[in-house]
């Protein structure tokens, strides 16, 4: 989320998305990147009061496999390892969730 929405134009944001600092600084890019930031953040919110706040399995379940679905998404039309990176704590968090 920090990278997305504060560090839109770093060598880190660079190097974790695999595109230019030149690219990163196209204002379009940076809208892009700053709206998915936020939606990660909010998504991290919505799971941490599913699990603190609301105490609720099924409603964590759920979230967990929204994210699943997102990051299966993400990894088919953009990059495989999107797949690993946003839906790997949320397939882990998953299977411990039915233990």
């Amino acid at each position: 989320m920090y990278l997305e929405t504060f560090a839109t134009t770093s060598q880190a944001t660079a190097r974790v998305f695999k595109m230019s600092q030149e690219e990163l600084a196209n204002p379009t890019v940076q809208t892009l990147f700053k709206n998915q930031g936020v939606y990660n953040g909010l998504i991290a919110v919505l799971t941490l009061l599913a699990v603190f706040v609301f105490p609720s399995m099924i409603w964590l379940r759920l979230l967990m496999l929204y994210i699943l679905l997102v990051a299966t998404y993400g990894g088919v039309t953009s990059q495989p390892s999107i797949i690993f990176k946003q839906g790997g704590l949320a397939f882990l968090t998953l299977i411990v969730s039915f233990l």
